[in-house]
């Protein structure tokens, strides 16, 4: 049988389970996020780069204040924040949009759990590629110029809720790294790497290494 099809599947029949499993920790994280910093429970975001770059909006729980990601980029307090922000990947070591509720479901990837409905909904996978905002893409390209291709292949295959950069080291990897794991993935085609990732992904989530 075709990887592809197999892959839909199992995606599936593990994204279902997945849910049931983690239903009362998304329903005890979503509780506390509204009771601890008002505004909504998912965060308000941008569309994500989706397979061939098609967009497709994302559901993760908010782990940052209403409107985070237009605040850093437009309140002028946030100027030299959002320069170190772009130097360093697109990710912050200190951030102070995070609430004091984000920074633990971000440590252990619990603001991550309701993508399991865009697995379902077939514009993610249990594994696959970081799910890339497309301005970023445009502006890491200028950043590290000679990616264009590697960006093309991640591409290719739908993101993932996990993949292989997350568990080689998440935030410590700068983009040129991440983006050549990332299409390495994309060129594999291979259920044995996917079964790899996803047993390596709890002990990833566990020590939230290189979580922000």
């Amino acid at each position: 049988m075709d990887y592809i099809i197999i892959k839909r599947i199992l995606d599936i029949f593990l994204a279902l389970f997945l849910l049931v499993l983690f239903l009362p920790i998304m329903l005890t994280a979503a509780a506390l996020i509204k009771l601890t910093s008002p505004g909504p429970v998912f965060a308000d975001m941008p569309k994500r780069a989706g397979k061939r770059g098609k967009p497709f909006r994302l559901y993760k729980f908010r782990s940052m204040i209403p409107g985070a990601y237009n605040v850093i980029r437009k309140n002028p307090e946030y100027k030299k924040l959002f320069q170190e922000y772009q130097k360093s990947g697109y990710k912050l070591y200190q951030d102070p949009r995070i609430t004091p509720m984000g920074h633990f479901i971000r440590k252990y990837s619990i603001d991550e759990m309701p993508q399991l409905m865009n697995v379902l909904r077939g514009e993610m996978s249990l594994v696959g590629p970081r799910p890339y905002f497309p301005k970023e893409l445009e502006e890491q390209q200028r950043r590290y110029p000679g990616t264009g291709y590697l960006i093309k292949e991640a591409l290719s295959v739908k993101p993932g809720i996990t993949g292989i950069w997350q568990v080689s080291g998440r935030s410590n990897i700068n983009f040129d790294k991440r983006i050549a794991l990332d299409a390495y993935y994309a060129r594999r085609n291979s259920l044995f790497l996917d079964f790899k990732i996803l047993l390596k992904t709890p002990w990833a989530m566990i020590r939230g290494k290189g979580a922000v």
